[in-house]
């Protein structure tokens, strides 16, 4: 029998079976997350098939951010309480809301509520924040605070896949799998797009659909194993190199006559970068090389901030490797229809000392500048009472902030009504901010598309406008 592979070892094969199984450029899985089924079904790009997919590629135009970080806030943060203060809910706290909801809206309650939480303006540009969000205080004249969202879908499900991948239905690319195929990858070792996500998820979020499968996320969900299989204790670095050029000959060769399938050349560049992983990877997810100082910045000293504050710094050691996208997806839950009173307060303690500590230490290295960070959730929080003290979704005005990679900093970009209902003024819609990310990148997010069953895509589908005002 040859040896098998780090992490294959399939039973009762035969030489012959086994090297005609890799030789078609099946069966050989590799380290997690960067092989998947999508791969037997990636599409033809046209032309030959590059032999490294994730080549760094120029961008359309000089770019202000290099790589982004996206923060995301599953179930919906409330602005009315958190970045986004109404004296008029104050007012008029029990009061019924004083104009017609729009149809979408599922509460059945109509009394406004006032913020239970203190607000106060922070920084030069006296920006107001919430008591909640105390550390993120500290660094608001690095945030462009957009207070004019809106987005299409009142269902969570819907909501995250139109933020994600701009779609609120059907199967899309995400926004990190476009930015992964229109640039490509400066880190060669590593994966180029990360989403961390230790309570579940929806793998639409960090996939790449009909985009060639090297493009889509690489899930990371237990932080103490990252990433399964990148310890191989039965053979050394030599040996399985050894295996892996005899692989490689054996796909080259079946190659040759199929160079307008991009399958095979994805697979032969998977197993090529889950070697490189193995030597690689290790230390990006070991933290214990990080001083104490850094590790108190992000929160590793407490309990209630450990968890997040370890998926922080290690998004900093990704994108300070060349990583081009990561996602960190909070597992707090900030679906809050009834006791916003303490469920709030409970999930803004374990984010915002990690978020402001990432912030803070992205400055001091340099990297805030040319690293964009986003910040929101699906939807916000409707202003008027559910269940007595929660708040219901609400896609129809919200918040979200960015920080770094050319926007302004210190900067509150469009404003909600009074009460905090409708986005007013300077509305941002999910297609324009996509829009805007992909410039802020050097990504035309017109000319960046993709040919699939028989129409060209792009992330904006036929939408989207450069939101020229929050960029620095």
């Amino acid at each position: 029998m040859l040896p098998p592979l780090a992490g294959w070892d399939p039973p009762g094969l035969s030489r012959r079976q086994m090297l005609g199984t890799v030789a078609n450029g099946f069966g050989l899985l590799g380290l997690a997350g960067l092989l998947s089924e999508a791969q037997a079904r990636e599409p033809s790009r046209g032309g030959a098939a590059s032999s490294n997919p994730l080549a760094v590629r120029p961008p359309h135009h000089a770019p202000k951010a290099r790589r982004a970080i996206f923060i995301f806030l599953n179930g919906g943060p409330s602005h009315v309480d958190l970045l986004d203060p109404k004296v008029r809910l104050t007012t008029d706290h029990g009061k019924p809301l004083p104009f017609e909801k729009p149809k979408l809206a599922r509460t059945t309650t109509e009394n406004l509520m006032a913020s239970p939480f203190r607000f106060a303006q922070y920084g030069q540009s006296g920006i107001a924040v919430s008591e909640l969000l105390p550390n993120l205080a500290t660094c608001v004249d690095d945030l462009c605070v957009i207070r004019s969202m809106v987005a299409d879908n009142i269902n969570h499900p819907n909501a995250c896949l139109q933020m994600f991948t701009g779609e609120q239905i059907f199967s899309r690319p995400s926004l990190g799998s476009w930015v992964l195929y229109g640039l490509g990858s400066e880190s060669q070792d590593l994966p180029g797009f990360v989403a961390i996500c230790p309570s579940g998820g929806d793998a639409a979020l960090w996939g790449s659909s009909f985009l060639p499968a090297s493009f889509q996320g690489t899930r990371v969900a237990d932080l103490a194993h990252p990433i399964a299989n990148l310890r191989n204790d039965r053979y050394s670095a030599g040996q399985q190199r050894r295996q892996l050029d005899l692989v490689n000959q054996l796909n080259q060769r079946h190659r040759r006559d199929r160079e307008d399938d991009s399958r095979l050349g994805a697979r032969i560049e998977s197993f090529e970068l889950a070697f490189r992983m193995q030597m690689q990877a290790p230390g990006v997810f070991d933290i214990g090389s990080e001083p104490e100082s850094v590790r108190r910045l992000y929160g590793l000293d407490q309990p209630r901030t450990e968890r997040f504050g370890r998926q922080c710094l290690i998004a900093r050691r990704l994108v300070e490797r060349g990583v081009r996208f990561v996602q960190l997806h909070t597992e707090s839950n900030w679906d809050h229809h009834t006791g916003i009173r303490t469920e709030l307060p409970n999930c803004c303690a374990g984010l915002d000392r990690p978020v402001a500590g990432l912030l803070k230490d992205l400055k001091a290295r340099g990297l805030l500048e040319d690293t964009l960070v986003i910040w929101g959730g699906e939807f916000g929080r409707s202003p008027v009472a559910q269940k007595g003290d929660g708040r219901d979704h609400h896609p129809y005005g919200f918040t979200m902030w960015l920080a770094g990679g050319g926007v302004k900093g210190g900067h509150v970009h469009g404003a909600t009504d009074e009460f905090g209902w409708y986005a007013v003024e300077d509305k941002v819609h999910v297609h324009d901010l996509h829009a805007t990310v992909l410039h802020l990148m050097g990504i035309d997010h017109e000319r960046l598309t993709y040919r699939y069953a028989g129409r060209d895509y792009r992330l904006t589908d036929v939408s989207g406008n450069i939101v020229e005002k929050i960029i620095a």
